[in-house]
């Protein structure tokens, strides 16, 4: 048996390993249809949050009346968590997935 192996890492190191390793993983944020929100208020409002170009924004929001949901941002969820909440403030349905 060799005396000189590297000790197993404490269990609060491997937690903090594990959260900076899911924190890389591509998340996505999804926005979902409701029966409340405008075209215009759901598009604008990926313009100023997601920085989507006003064709983007379009696009989505007519996936999102047509199909219920739409991945309009992937990335760390660090990232878009602020995104994910200020799309929630503004009224409209969304989670990170």
């Amino acid at each position: 048996m060799n005396h000189h192996t590297q000790p197993y890492p404490k269990f609060e190191e491997v937690e903090v390993l594990l959260e900076e390793l899911i924190d890389t993983e591509e998340s996505e944020l999804v926005v979902f249809n409701d029966d409340i929100n405008t075209f215009d208020h759901v598009t604008k409002i990926l313009i100023k949050v997601c920085q989507h170009t006003p064709e983007q924004a379009e696009q989505c929001t007519l996936i999102i009346h047509y199909k219920g949901k739409c991945t309009v941002k992937k990335g760390r969820r660090a990232k878009l968590k602020p995104m994910c909440e200020a799309i929630l403030d503004a009224g409209i349905q969304a989670a990170i997935i």
